[in-house]
């Protein structure tokens, strides 16, 4: 295998919408770019994306094929399918080596890697992850709007899910999946709202091909849904920032100031690894503004 070190100003890993937003930043501004991306972006599985502006109701891979078209008219920017499997910090800069055993160097290095969710265990969760098994209204509850709903968490983060989703439904059902931790007030609060609070352990989610039919209960009861909401736990979907010395938050996102810079010198991160705001809007918006950070860095360092 080549393993001849490839020189670049910056490198972005991963390539889904964050990345590919800030290489077309830096393509816009001249730089020698590369981006590596494995192939893996979180919402595969998701059908349809929402609430991006001019793209509203578009499947995740026609607005990836959209920003890979646009983003190859700038020349400076190369794109190559492969997995970034070491970092290390050089004198200037860094170097990646991917797993088909290349080496590249830049001066800045940027994590656009997302974050992949880890799944409960429970039998069909994973199957309909994305499709009717969903965790953010604002992308996907204006599909489901009125529909018997579910939501699948438990103490104060399913109290505040439940204020929420109820602007979007009056038909819900709060699944804790064992002993309730909710508060006295909070119970009181929910109940007002009609809003049922099931205890009863979930035995698995019924569903057909991903399209969620009802939440099947251990003591046999099944209740008959169009969508449940779950916001599961995660890890980070790359541990090279890991690795290399970043800071990470209390919640497990890759800890950066408001100009996409992580602790550690020349290495910055958007998207989904540095937020709870899981939209693609976002990760567009998030990725086109460290784009513009990170050659602000470069002009500044090249006047030192």
């Amino acid at each position: 295998m080549n393993s001849i070190e490839t020189d670049f100003e910056v490198i972005i890993i991963g390539g889904s919408y964050a990345g590919l937003s800030a290489a077309t930043s830096l393509g816009r501004t001249l730089r020698k770019v590369l981006v590596i991306d494995s192939g893996k972006p979180c919402n595969q599985q998701t059908p349809h994306s929402h609430n991006f502006l001019t793209r509203d109701g578009e499947t995740p891979a026609a607005i990836t094929q959209i920003a890979l078209e646009q983003l190859m008219m700038y020349d400076t920017v190369k794109l190559i399918a492969d997995t970034a499997i070491e970092a290390t910090i050089k004198e200037v800069g860094f170097r990646i080596q991917t797993s088909w055993g290349k080496r590249y160097l830049a001066e800045k290095l940027l994590f656009a890697t997302g974050v992949k969710d880890t799944m409960p265990d429970i039998p069909g969760f994973a199957e309909c992850w994305g499709i009717s098994v969903i965790h953010c209204p604002y992308c996907h509850g204006y599909e489901v709007r009125q529909q018997a709903t579910g939501i699948l968490g438990n103490g104060d983060i399913a109290y505040e899910y439940a204020k929420l989703i109820n602007n979007w439904t009056k038909d819900i059902t709060l699944f804790t999946n064992g002993v309730s931790t909710l508060g006295m007030e909070q119970v009181i609060q929910l109940r007002a709202r009609n809003i049922n609070i099931e205890e009863t352990r979930i035995r698995e989610i019924v569903h057909e091909n991903g399209r969620l039919k009802g939440i099947a209960l251990e003591n046999d009861e099944l209740y008959h849904l169009n969508a449940l909401y779950n916001r599961p736990a995660f890890v980070q979907h790359c541990d090279l920032p890991i690795k290399l010395g970043c800071d990470l938050t209390d919640a497990g996102y890759i800890n950066v100031d408001s100009f996409g810079r992580t602790n550690i010198s020349g290495v910055y991160a958007a998207g989904d690894n540095t937020t709870p705001m899981r939209a693609v809007s976002m990760s567009v918006a998030l990725g086109a503004a460290v784009g513009a950070f990170i050659n602000k860095d470069l002009i500044d360092n090249s006047y030192i």
